[in-house]
C-alpha cells in the first residue's frame, strides 16, 4: 500500500473513511472500559496510541473550523496535570498538525465525549491517563495533496 501505514488496517481505514466532517474517533487506553462505552468498537491489541495517532494524522483531515480537534486526557483526570505520555501526543501533534491545540480534559468531560465519539480504538497502550480524541475535517476537493 503506497502512502497508507502499516497500522491502518481495513476496518480502521474504513472507519476513517466512513467517518463524516465533525465525527470524532476516540484512541483508548488498555485500561479504558471500551467495550462497555463503544457505539463502534475498533480492537487495536498489540499497539500503542502513539502509533495509530501517528499513523491515522497522515491520512485524516482535522476539523479546523471549532477552536479545538485533538482533545487528550489528563495525568490524574486534571487538566493542570500532564505526564510523559501527554507530552509526546503534544509533540508529535506539534509535528504533524501544526496550528491545531490540544484541549486537556478532565474524566468528567473526556468520558462522555469518548462514549459520543462515532468509533472508539482500544488499544494495548499501558500508559495512565492516555486516551486521545481526533474530530475529522473535510476533505477539500481543491488540495492537490
Amino acid at each position: 500500500m503506497i502512502g497508507i501505514p502499516a497500522i491502518l488496517g481495513p476496518e480502521l481505514l474504513f472507519t476513517l473513511r466512513s467517518m463524516g466532517h465533525g465525527d470524532e474517533i476516540a484512541l483508548v487506553d488498555g485500561n479504558y472500559p471500551a467495550q462497555e462505552h463503544a457505539r463502534r468498537l475498533i480492537r487495536a491489541d498489540g499497539h500503542g496510541i502513539m502509533a495509530l495517532f501517528e499513523a491515522i494524522l497522515q491520512v485524516m483531515p482535522l476539523d479546523r473550523t471549532p477552536p479545538v480537534a485533538i482533545f487528550r486526557a489528563a495525568l490524574n483526570n486534571d487538566p493542570a496535570q500532564r505526564g510523559a505520555f501527554h507530552d509526546r501526543i503534544d509533540a508529535a501533534s506539534a509535528r504533524l498538525a501544526p496550528g491545531f491545540r490540544i484541549e486537556p480534559l478532565s474524566g468528567a468531560d473526556l468520558y462522555p465525549r469518548i462514549r459520543s465519539a462515532h468509533t472508539i480504538v482500544a488499544t494495548s497502550e499501558t500508559a495512565l491517563f492516555a486516551n486521545v480524541i481526533l474530530r475529522k475535517g473535510f476533505i477539500d476537493p481543491t488540495d492537490p495533496s
